[in-house]
């Protein structure tokens, strides 16, 4: 008898491999190419004084840390997004919610040019909170507005209009060589020091997805059945919400607004898995970090020598598949 192995297994299980062989690509190749043996070295008997060494630990293993951290965040936050909204199309990106940080940092830059990075962090949280707030409150006063392709074209509009009016503070202000970092994402100027600090907030943000993982496998069904079902559903989507406000504030704080991860792996990990959230939220985790990982690594290869911005290569890929979720789904919100 054939016994057949649960996707989540065989996904959690084989993680492992994944994110080594992933933080392996990314570490060889680049620029500047590296032998394996050197990796090896620089880990066992770092030698301060060898040029390949400093690029594989001060800059290289950082990238490749932050980048499977961040990837996992954003499609963690996605996921629970989808979940909660029921909407296919919702993620940080699409929702304005990187924006909302990206401009709280801006407004950080400009009033307080001396902020530690756990005050950047900081604003960070309060602006994703803030976008979510914006994007929600009037999608709930418009006819419609909660369908999902209504919701992604607000999202859209307000986080269009922060980034307008963080890149006219910036230029007022003589800030746009600075805040042009979290505008377009660069993984190569990672600082580990700032990864350090983040790592608790986002224990805290992964915890709580976990917890209430199985409370929006429920919601997703529906907010009449879930109240029937005796769920507190304000309470959920409240935690669901801080939980996204944590993870996406971190993202962006780490590294700058980068798109897209969020729509696409939730749904990558829905198709393997199924509709069960405590099993969606860590495996959208890990997909989402070798994604993003992956993705930068490609994006050193578009331009050679010279890197593709992230973001870029995260729309190429993203771009279509919100167009064909768009083409398939119409405006209906998934099950």
């Amino acid at each position: 008898m054939r016994i057949k192995i649960p996707a989540y297994v065989l996904i959690i299980g084989s993680s492992p491999f994944f994110i080594v062989f992933t933080m392996i690509l990314s570490i060889l190749y680049g620029a500047k190419h590296i032998e394996l043996g050197t990796i090896r070295d620089a880990l066992f008997h770092f030698d301060a004084g060898n040029v390949n060494h400093q690029i594989i630990m001060q800059s290289r293993f950082p990238r490749v840390i932050g980048a499977l951290l961040i990837g996992a965040f954003l499609a963690i936050s996605g996921a629970l997004m989808q979940g909660i909204t029921r909407n296919y199309l919702a993620s940080p990106s699409i929702m304005g919610v990187s924006d909302g940080s990206a401009f709280a940092i801006t407004i950080c830059m400009i009033f307080m040019p001396n902020a530690s990075s756990m005050e950047m962090i900081v604003y960070s949280f309060m602006g994703s909170a803030l976008s979510i707030a914006i994007v929600f409150g009037l999608a709930s006063l418009l006819p419609g507005g909660l369908s999902p392709v209504r919701m992604a074209i607000l999202g859209t509009i307000i986080g269009t209009f922060l980034s307008s009016i963080s890149a006219a503070l910036s230029t007022y202000f003589q800030i746009s060589q600075n805040i042009s970092f979290w505008y377009n994402a660069r993984l190569h100027q990672m600082d580990p020091g700032l990864i350090k600090l983040a790592i608790p907030f986002a224990v805290v943000g992964i915890l709580i997805a976990i917890w209430i993982s199985k409370s929006v496998s429920v919601l997703a069904l529906g907010e009449d059945i879930a109240v029937n079902l005796g769920q507190k559903t304000v309470l959920i989507k409240l935690l669901a919400t801080l939980s996204v406000v944590i993870l996406t504030g971190i993202s962006v704080a780490l590294a700058g607004k980068i798109g897209f991860v969020g729509l696409i792996v939730p749904h990558i990990a829905r198709f393997l898995i199924g509709v069960e959230y405590k099993w969606i939220i860590p495996c959208a985790g890990l997909l989402g970090g070798v994604f993003l990982a992956l993705c930068d690594v490609l994006s050193r290869f578009l331009n050679y020598p010279f890197e593709m911005p992230i973001g870029v290569v995260t729309a190429i890929i993203g771009v279509p598949f919100f167009l064909y979720l768009v083409r398939t789904r119409g405006g209906g919100k998934h099950a």
